[in-house]
């Protein structure tokens, strides 16, 4: 069977086998060779151990370029119907989001857009942002349902993300997030929504289309209360949990996450130090969301030392979503996590490939170039791995592998 071999190659591996973590930044191999086979990978080191390893081979040179882990975008809301410019226009003419939300604003504008649009519609709009993280790198996404609120419409944003999937041969993770808004409604009822939203649950996990579940902890969205009912059947079904916890406020979010030994605490900007270690003890991971905060004109930062501290790994994505996060950049996630929340360049590859891994379960086999991963790369053109945190709006990606298969980026 041929072996696809890549050498002359510079390798980001972010594995602990290469140094990573310790000695060597990004488990740096330089002048190495990396050989994939069923879309795996079989071999990381030099190139003439890997001639003599492999006769049959089509090799590939990369002419001194670099290859990373593909990255991973572990927190999207990019299945969606309708625009909220008229909102970003508004918090600019001095309205706070809460204000927003409250006057029927914010996710419910979007919900009502996603439940009239038809499944086809709700594709062709979505696909065009998946589309915009594959030409950066994106090999793995998580994309989030909780625009549609009712049973049909959550379960036509989950078969869209599931289709994009199958469609573009990228991982896509779906999470469940129907505690993400209280529906029209169910105004006044937040209870009866939350018991509802638990049997929506049980029936769309039976179909196969939630691979995770989430809630919006907030004082303007859900208890830690209710979402300790939700969490309790995700955990009876076999599904891990994650949550929008204290990004406006300390609700204790974390904290529930850690209880329930979820996967990850995502924007934490009011993450109070006790719980940080309560999230170290449990490793859960921190989802830093740097474009949401840049976008809000947040001021109150994530407590970046006292996680490095405690050993919190951090992940970074872009919360892309219509209202606090308009972009389908990862790479401008990973710049503005350094630029905005102090990360090394280091710090954020890693929190968009084997970080992002871990919040998304899935750190047995993707998130770094190691023998027996997913053969899931991406190639750049760039004289070092710093660079796609340094360059703002330059775009260097060479060439995307997913499971072994170059892409039409």
């Amino acid at each position: 069977m041929t072996t696809q071999l890549y050498y002359n190659v510079n390798l980001a591996t972010m594995n602990d086998e290469f140094g990573y973590g310790s000695d060597t930044p990004y488990g740096a191999l330089r002048q190495a060779a990396i050989a994939i086979q069923d879309g795996k990978i079989i071999y990381i080191g030099d190139y003439d151990t890997a001639l003599a390893q492999f006769t049959d081979t089509k090799r590939t040179d990369c002419q001194g370029k670099w290859i990373t882990p593909a990255l991973m975008d572990c927190h999207t809301h990019l299945v969606y119907a309708g625009n909220r410019s008229h909102e970003f226009e508004m918090r600019l003419n001095g309205v706070d989001y809460a204000t927003i939300a409250k006057n029927g604003g914010g996710i419910l504008s979007t919900v009502n857009a996603t439940r009239q649009a038809s499944f086809d519609e709700l594709y062709q709009a979505s696909k065009q942002r998946l589309q915009a993280f594959i030409a950066q790198g994106v090999g793995t996404i998580e994309i989030k349902s909780g625009y549609g609120l009712d049973l049909d419409s959550e379960r036509k944003m989950l078969q869209v993300a599931k289709q994009l999937g199958q469609d573009f041969g990228i991982t896509v993770k779906k999470t469940y997030l129907a505690l993400h808004a209280l529906p029209p409604e169910y105004q006044g009822r937040a209870d009866d929504y939350v018991e509802q939203a638990c049997q929506w649950l049980k029936t769309l996990a039976n179909e196969g289309l939630v691979d995770a579940v989430d809630a919006f902890c907030e004082h303007i969205a859900f208890s830690t209360e209710q979402v300790a009912k939700l969490f309790a059947v995700a955990t009876e079904l076999g599904l891990p949990v994650k949550l929008h916890a204290e990004q406006l406020s300390d609700m204790g979010g974390a904290e529930l996450v850690a209880q329930f030994d979820g996967l990850s605490a995502d924007h934490i900007e009011y993450l109070n130090d006790d719980n940080v270690a309560k999230m170290a003890q449990k490793n859960v991971v921190g989802v830093l969301l740097p474009t949401a905060f840049y976008v809000l004109k947040e001021t109150k930062l994530p407590p970046i030392a006292k996680m490095r501290e405690c050993g919190v790994n951090m992940a970074v994505s872009t919360d892309c979503n219509p209202g606090t996060s308009p972009s389908a950049s990862i790479l401008l996630a990973i710049n503005m996590a350094c630029t905005l929340f102090g990360l090394t360049p280091e710090e954020a590859l890693s929190g968009t490939t084997r970080h992002a891994a871990q919040a998304l379960g899935l750190q047995d086999r993707k998130g770094q170039l190691k023998v027996g991963y997913d053969a899931d790369l991406a190639l750049w053109d760039i004289e070092r791995p710093a660079d796609l945190a340094y360059l703002i709006g330059q775009n260097r990606l060479d060439k995307l592998i997913l499971s072994g298969k170059p892409t039409n980026h």
